[in-house]
């Protein structure tokens, strides 16, 4: 199956065992193209795009590929699974970690990208590693990665146009919804989507651009 990408939205195929977030980071590609893997048991892609406000606002496009993948899972999954994000990258089904988004940036480019796995690793030992689960252990196995992929991608486009139309506010607000923190408590957001922290000292923000990888 091939992903259906929505207007503005462009499809490029990686395959199976490429990783879409780098090749997205090092092509010279046009705004709005994902890069998608091939690979049937994991749902991998990246968008890019061209953000026109400077850093730190222009992560917006990280918490909108968060939230549109967060919408896609609870809209292809079963009603009782959990949609949850570890601040800043790490999803979290049903408590267990499964994946997550990362991103790169350059002057003028943002790269956001997603893994969800779907199928559990053939050389992996039941048990290995019981904070880790995949889409197939959650009831959710009817999902396939290009589904997935597609869903997201839609999602994501709509946050997206909702930034463009009304701000930063109604990201920071849906994702404040879905982030906790190491101790499954719920996370402070700064307009930017930082994290803000309590200390001895007063409170203190911890900016959501740290997660940013070199490209």
């Amino acid at each position: 199956m091939t992903p259906s990408f929505p207007p503005l939205l462009t499809g490029q195929p990686v395959p199976a065992g490429a990783d879409p977030f780098l090749a997205a980071v090092k092509a010279t590609a046009d705004p709005g193209t994902v890069f998608w893997s091939e690979d049937a048991g994991t749902a991998r892609a990246a968008l890019v795009l061209a953000p026109e406000d400077p850093m730190p606002a222009a992560m917006a496009g990280v918490i909108a590929v968060a939230l549109g993948l967060a919408e896609a899972l609870g809209a292809l999954g079963p009603p009782e699974m959990a949609v949850q994000y570890r601040w800043p990258g790490t999803l979290l089904i049903n408590g267990g970690r499964c994946g997550g988004l990362r991103a790169a940036a350059g002057e003028d480019w943002l790269v956001v990208g997603l893994r969800v796995p779907a199928l559990p690793l053939p050389q992996a030992e039941p048990g290995a590693t019981p904070d880790e689960t995949v889409l197939g252990e959650e009831g959710a196995g009817a999902i396939t990665p290009p589904a997935l992929i597609e869903a997201a991608a839609r999602h994501s486009l709509v946050w997206i146009n909702r930034y463009l139309s009304d701000g930063a506010a109604p990201l920071i607000t849906a994702w404040q919804g879905l982030c906790i923190d190491a101790t499954c408590a719920a996370v402070p957001l700064d307009p930017h989507g930082g994290q803000i922290l309590q200390t001895e000292d007063g409170a203190r923000t911890v900016p959501l651009t740290d997660m940013l990888e070199t490209p």
